[in-house]
C-alpha cells in the first residue's frame, strides 16, 4: 500500500507561504464538520457494507463522524447525480462499483461524465467471486470445461444477475477468450441465478454468491474471479492462471469525490482510508463481508478506472451486449 502523508512540515511551510490561497489555507482545519458518504446502492449489498466498514474508521481517524446516504436507483446513477449537482463542500462523497465508472457508460447514456465530474480517491476492497458449474458438468478445470464447451456449441447455458452485468460479461469474456459459444440467461439479481444452478436449469455462473455452495460441495469451482486464490479455497486457481481473463476486470469498492474538491481533503481522506484498510478488524470484517482489501491510492484509482472501462467496453463491443 503507498500512503501519502500530509505531514506537520508541510502543512507549517504552506502556512507560511503568502501565496497559498485563503481557500487551501482553510483546508489546514479539514475535516471540519462530519462527513457525508451518499452510497447509490441500497442498504446491505456489498457497495454498502464496504463502504460502512471502512469509512466509518477512516472518519474516526480524522476526528470526525459520517453520515451514511442511501440514494439507490437506475444502476446507481441517481446517488451519482445527486453528487455531482451539489455545491462542492470538500466534505461529501460517493461510494462507486466497477458498473458505475467502467461498464454504464458503454451501455447507455449517464447523467455524469466519469473522467470530468468525478475525482478518484481510493480504491477500498473487491468482491470475491466464482467461475462454478454444476456437478453434472463433465469438467473438474477450465481447459476441460472449454474443450467441453467447443464440442457442444451453444448447448451450454451460464446465468447472471442480469442484462451487462459484470457476472453477465465475466461469462462473455471467457466466451471471446476462449472461442466457445453459451448461452447467456440473465436473472433478477445474483441470488435467483444461484439457484438456477443449483437446480441444474443451467450450467454456469460467474458469481460471489456461488462460494458457500462450493464450500457445502453443492457446486464445483472451476477458477476464482480475482488476481489471487481465495484463502478458504487455496486449491482453486484464478481465473487468470488457467490462461483466460488476462485483462483483470473485479467487482470493486472505492471513494470518488466530486470535480472541486480539495486535492488536500482527497490526500488526507485517501490516507486515512489506507491506514484503516490495515487494521486487523478491518481486514477480518472485510473478509467476513466476502471480500477483501485491495487498496489504490488516487492516481492508481484513475488508471485502473481507465483500463478497466476500455476493456468492459470492448467486450460489451465484440459480444453486441446491448440494453432493451
Amino acid at each position: 500500500m503507498r500512503r501519502r502523508a500530509f505531514t506537520a512540515s508541510a502543512l507549517a511551510t504552506a502556512l507560511a507561504s503568502p501565496a497559498i490561497a485563503p481557500s487551501a489555507i482553510a483546508q489546514a482545519t479539514w475535516p471540519a464538520k462530519p462527513l457525508r458518504l451518499v452510497i447509490p446502492y441500497p442498504p446491505g449489498g456489498p457497495s454498502d457494507v464496504s463502504s460502512r466498514i471502512v469509512m466509518e474508521r477512516a472518519a474516526q481517524l480524522l476526528g470526525q463522524g459520517v453520515l451514511f446516504d442511501n440514494k439507490a436507483g437506475a444502476s446507481g446513477m441517481i446517488g451519482a447525480e445527486f453528487v455531482k449537482n451539489q455545491p462542492v463542500d470538500h466534505h461529501t462523497f460517493l461510494t462507486t462499483t466497477t458498473a458505475m465508472v467502467c461498464i454504464t457508460r458503454h451501455l447507455q447514456p449517464i447523467p455524469f461524465d466519469p473522467d470530468r465530474d468525478i475525482v478518484p480517491v481510493s480504491r477500498m476492497t473487491t468482491s470475491w467471486g466464482a467461475f462454478a458449474v454444476h456437478p453434472s458438468v463433465p469438467a473438474n478445470t477450465v481447459a476441460e470445461f472449454v474443450a467441453y464447451a467447443k464440442a457442444n456449441p451453444g448447448k451450454l447455458n451460464y446465468g447472471s444477475a442480469g442484462l451487462a452485468t459484470i457476472t453477465h460479461l465475466f461469462g462473455e469474456m471467457l466466451c471471446l477468450e476462449a472461442g466457445i459459444r453459451m448461452t447467456h440467461v440473465p436473472y433478477r439479481g445474483s441470488a435467483p441465478a444461484t439457484n438456477a444452478l443449483l437446480a441444474g436449469e443451467i450450467q454456469a455462473q460467474f458469481d460471489q454468491t456461488t462460494l458457500p455452495h462450493i464450500k457445502a460441495g453443492k457446486l464445483r469451482a472451476l477458477a476464482m474471479l480475482a488476481e489471487v486464490r481465495h484463502p478458504d479455497f487455496p486449491d482453486v486457481p484464478t481465473l487468470q492462471e488457467t490462461g483466460y481473463g488476462k485483462e483483470g476486470g473485479d467487482s470493486w469498492f472505492g471513494i470518488l469525490a466530486p470535480a472541486g474538491t480539495s486535492p488536500e481533503a482527497i490526500a488526507r481522506l485517501d490516507t486515512a482510508i489506507a491506514e484503516a484498510l490495515r487494521a486487523p478488524d478491518i481486514m477480518a470484517k472485510v473478509h467476513n463481508g466476502g471480500m477483501r482489501v485491495t487498496y489504490l491510492n488516487p492516481s492508481d484509482f484513475r488508471t485502473q478506472i481507465g483500463t478497466e472501462s476500455t476493456m468492459f467496453g470492448a467486450i460489451i463491443k465484440k459480444g453486441g451486449i446491448k440494453l432493451p
